[in-house]
């Protein structure tokens, strides 16, 4: 679609208080609609969206500050953490080498990766690994944010750790954990760390403003994330999400899984910290701006912009075939995984029952749509206590719905 099709956000006779900046294609003007009422209804301070279909982008917009609590716009080239919206483009690593024949889903991990083995463990496969079937959302003593951030000794803890329910027999989410699995698998099958090969192979060729480890030179781009009030208006249709007691419960108890899965760098990291930035932590710490984040996403599904496709049919299959299903041991909600992907369901809503992608706690969401060509990336700089069903990103992925609908 031309720029004679696309119609400039800003255009509209100062009717909105919020400077929304960027572009809307014709018949997604309900998506523009639903970010500016994120800003005046739900406290968002700082965002962007960017949709594809079919290749072409659709929707491009940004708006508030780069700061959560600043007052400099939000720029062209703003890029936010990411949080768990990470996982989702770490995840197509491992299924890129499976493309390539570097890797056999059905091998056990300790095939690439002997330390592994320990305690339990031998009989791990990749794709249980991937699934967050392995029983290792936790580790037995915490790491420090330096030892998590260097690789040696955050894959050397996860290698050590025993399991804690048998491998395969059940999931539940590996919150922290999979930064430290994915990248331990990944440097002993290509001799690269995970953020260099996502740099090299997937970011580099597709012009992404997409980093696992925030290099030096572009740490100006990042904006600062901090809490905003939660706030949902009435009658506003979003997603009612009241967590269970023993959900509630569960994160308050200093020995339930939970709790131990989302404390497994304590003390807790300062996201906004250089130092955490620049870690390669592909469960947690991606930089991304939102129009990377959905191109990347439309890479998975075909040509983007007329270029070269990321996954062949048969990775694009195995992205959206589900691995896991039912009660999560972590989360205590019913959720649904493939192979590092959570798909469409009721914990986590994406557009339709063929998507796959990753929400980042808090905020960020990224996916894919095959059934209807959509690719999704929505980042911000306010975080809320949400960890898979955002009420602003599900206004927005709403509004994709309803623009499709009226098509």
């Amino acid at each position: 679609m031309g720029e004679a099709d696309e119609r400039e956000a800003d255009e509209r006779e100062g009717e909105w208080d919020v400077d929304v900046r960027g572009t809307v294609a014709a018949g997604f003007e309900p998506v523009r609609d639903a970010f500016l009422r994120n800003f005046e209804q739900r406290g968002e301070r700082g965002a962007a969206i960017a949709v594809y279909r079919d290749g072409a982008k659709v929707v491009d917009l940004w708006a508030g500050t780069r700061d959560v609590s600043g007052t400099a716009p939000w720029a062209l080239d703003t890029a936010q953490v990411v949080r768990s919206a990470t996982k989702g483009v770490a995840a197509a690593v491992p299924l890129l080498l499976h493309q390539r024949g570097q890797l056999d889903l059905d091998a056990p991990v300790g095939t690439y990766w002997p330390e592994f083995k320990a305690a339990g463990k031998d009989r791990v496969t990749v794709r249980q690994l991937l699934a967050h079937r392995a029983g290792v959302p936790v580790l037995d003593r915490p790491l420090t944010l330096a030892e998590a951030v260097d690789l040696p000794t955050a894959t050397g803890a996860i290698a050590a750790q025993a399991p804690v329910w048998e491998p395969g027999t059940a999931h539940g989410y590996h919150a922290h954990t999979f930064s430290w699995l994915l990248s331990g698998l990944v440097h002993r099958v290509t001799g690269r760390t995970i953020g260099r090969w996502v740099a090299e192979e997937i970011a580099r060729p597709l012009g992404l403003d997409l980093w696992i480890g925030l290099p030096p030179e572009e740490a100006h781009r990042a904006g600062r994330l901090g809490p905003v009030e939660e706030i949902e208006p009435p009658g506003s249709g979003a997603l009612k999400l009241r967590p269970k007691r023993s959900v509630t419960e569960a994160y308050r108890d200093p020995a339930s899984l939970t709790r131990r899965a989302f404390g497994a760098i304590d003390p807790k990291p300062d996201e906004n910290d250089p130092v955490y930035r620049a870690a390669e932590l592909p469960g947690s710490g991606g930089v991304s701006t939102a129009r990377a984040l959905a191109r990347f996403y439309a890479s998975t599904l075909g040509p983007v912009d007329g270029g070269a496709r990321l996954f062949a049919p048969a990775t694009l299959t195995l992205a959206r075939t589900e691995e896991s299903a039912g009660p999560d041991r972590v989360l205590l909600v019913g959720t649904r995984f493939g192979l590092g992907h959570m798909l469409h369901g009721p914990a986590s809503p994406l557009l339709g029952p063929t998507s796959f992608g990753h929400p980042g706690r808090g905020g960020s969401l990224g996916f894919a749509d095959p059934e209807s060509g959509i690719a999704f990336g929505y980042v911000t700089n306010g975080m809320r206590k949400t960890v898979t069903a955002d009420p602003r990103a599900q206004a927005l992925v709403r509004a994709v719905r309803a623009s499709l609908a009226a098509r």
